[in-house]
C-alpha cells in the first residue's frame, strides 16, 4: 500500500517537534549559573567607608585601604587573636579581593559598603592559627523555589539558584556541590527526583556529581500584591526522604528586595545545615553507600557427564595500596586505629608507615577492591572519611543522636 505525500507531512512534523522538545529539555539558553567563588578565603563584609581626596581615583583607593584595615581588625577579633594593625603592604599581600556591595563615587569623595577577602593560608600563618576546617562529606545541592504555585529547580534560571551561586561556601563546614544547571542537570535534579526515595536511583544520580548525600534548600515565595511585600518560607531539607530539618520565615517590603531576602535565607540555611552536622543530623545514609561486588569465589562441585568434579573459580580482585591519615594522640590510638581498619571487609593489611604521636600519622592499607569500597566500609563503621582516591583522612564521627524532628506540616516560625 502506497502512502500519499500529504499523509507523510503530519508524521514528519510530529517527529521534528518531538526531537525539538527533547533537545529543548537539555539545551536551554536561560539556564546555567556558575558559582561565583568556592575558595576557602576569610570574608569580612558590611564595612562602611567615607573618604575624601583630591580626585575620584584617590578617594576610591583610600576607601579600599580603609576597608582593608577595618576588615583586618574585625577578622582578628573574630578569630580571637587580638592582633593590631599591620602595614598596608602586608595587607595587600594577603587580601585576595574587594567585594563592592554598594558604592557612590563623586569628584572628590567615595562612599561605599565593601567586603574584603583574605587568603586563608597566608592569614593563618600571620595570625599563628591553624587553617584546618572540618568539612562534611560532599553534598549535592538542589535549590527548589515555589513561586505562583510552580516549583522550579534547574529547569530555568531562577533568583534562588543565583543566590546559591553568589554565596561563598569556602568558610562553611558543609562541602557543597553546586551544579551549574546546564546539560543534563534539569533532567536529573528536579522536584520529581526529590520526591523519589529509591536509594538505587539516587546512588546513580549522586555518583554523576561525586556526592554522598543531597541537600534540598526550599523557599516558597508569597507576593501580597504586585510590587508589594513578599513573604518567604525557607525550609532546610536533606536526604532521599526529603527530611525537614528546620523552617523559618523572612519578609521584605517590596519585590525589589527579593535578591537580598534570598541571600539572607541562604546564609541562615547554611548555618542550619552546619548546626545539623554538629548535632549529628547529617549522618551518612547506608543506602547511598557504594555497593562492592561479591568477593567470594564461586565453586560448582557438580560432577559432569564423565563423572569428574568441575570447580569454577572466579579471578581474584587485585589489591591496591591506600594511604590513610588518622589522629594519634597516644600509643593506644595507633593500635586501635590499625585494628579498626583491619576489621573492614577486604582489608588484607594495615600498618603505620609514618608515626607522629600527638599529631597525624599515616597508615599503609592493602585493600582488595576499589578505593570507594574502602571509603564506604569505613563510613559504615562510624568513621568520617575525607578525600578520595588512594589518599584519604579518617576521624571518628560524633556519636550524637538527634532529637525527634518536627513534622513537615509544622507552622512556619
Amino acid at each position: 500500500m502506497r502512502l500519499k505525500p500529504l499523509f507523510l507531512v503530519p508524521a514528519a512534523a510530529a517527529l521534528v517537534l518531538g526531537a525539538a522538545v527533547s533537545i529543548a529539555q537539555i539545551e536551554g539558553g536561560g539556564r546555567g549559573v556558575a558559582p561565583v567563588d568556592s575558595s576557602s578565603d576569610y570574608e569580612v563584609s558590611g564595612l562602611s567607608v567615607d573618604v575624601a581626596a583630591k580626585d575620584a581615583d584617590a578617594a576610591r583607593l583610600g576607601g579600599w585601604r580603609l576597608a582593608q584595615r577595618k576588615a583586618w581588625l574585625e577578622l582578628s577579633r573574630r578569630l580571637g587573636v587580638g592582633k593590631g594593625l599591620v602595614a598596608d603592604s602586608t595587607l595587600d599581600s594577603i587580601v585576595t579581593g574587594i567585594v563592592v556591595e554598594n558604592e557612590q563615587i563623586g569628584p572628590k569623595r567615595y562612599v561605599a559598603r565593601l567586603g574584603v577577602l583574605f587568603d586563608r593560608n597566608r592569614t593563618g600563618a600571620l595570625l599563628g592559627i591553624s587553617n584546618y576546617v572540618m568539612r562534611s562529606p560532599p553534598m549535592v545541592v538542589i535549590p527548589v523555589v515555589w513561586s505562583g504555585g510552580v516549583a522550579t529547580a534547574f529547569e530555568q534560571r531562577t533568583l534562588w539558584q543565583e543566590a546559591w551561586a553568589r554565596y561563598r561556601t569556602g568558610g562553611s563546614a558543609i562541602d557543597y556541590i553546586r551544579p551549574i544547571g546546564s546539560g543534563p542537570d534539569p533532567l536529573l535534579l528536579n522536584l520529581g527526583q526529590t520526591q523519589r526515595p529509591g536509594r538505587g536511583w539516587w546512588r546513580a544520580v549522586l555518583n554523576q556529581y561525586g556526592g554522598t548525600d543531597v541537600l534540598i534548600p526550599t523557599v516558597k515565595l508569597y507576593r501580597q500584591w504586585p510590587g508589594g511585600p513578599v513573604i518567604a518560607v525557607f525550609q532546610a531539607r536533606q536526604g532521599p526522604d526529603n527530611k525537614l530539618l528546620s523552617q523559618f520565615t523572612l519578609r521584605v517590603s517590596s519585590t525589589s528586595g527579593i535578591p537580598k531576602l534570598l541571600d539572607a535565607g541562604v546564609k541562615r540555611l547554611d548555618e542550619t545545615y552546619q548546626q545539623a552536622l554538629r548535632a549529628g543530623y547529617l549522618r551518612s545514609d547506608p543506602g547511598l553507600s557504594y555497593v562492592p561486588p561479591s568477593e567470594m569465589p564461586v565453586e560448582d562441585d557438580t560432577p559432569d557427564e564423565s563423572g569428574e568434579t568441575v570447580v569454577i573459580d572466579t579471578p581474584t580482585i587485585p589489591a591496591i595500596s591506600v594511604s590513610v591519615q588518622f589522629d594519634t594522640p597516644g600509643v593506644a590510638a595507633v593500635s586501635a586505629g590499625e585494628a579498626a581498619v583491619r576489621a573492614v571487609p577486604g582489608v588484607r593489611a594495615a600498618t603505620t608507615s609514618s608515626l607522629a604521636l600527638g599529631g597525624l600519622s599515616v597508615m599503609s592499607v592493602t585493600f582488595a577492591g576499589p578505593p570507594e569500597a574502602l571509603k564506604a566500609g569505613l563510613e559504615a563503621r562510624g568513621w568520617q572519611v575525607f578525600g578520595s582516591g588512594t589518599t584519604i583522612r579518617i576521624r571518628r564521627a560524633p556519636q550524637l543522636l538527634p532529637p525527634d524532628l518536627a513534622p513537615d506540616n509544622a507552622t512556619a516560625g
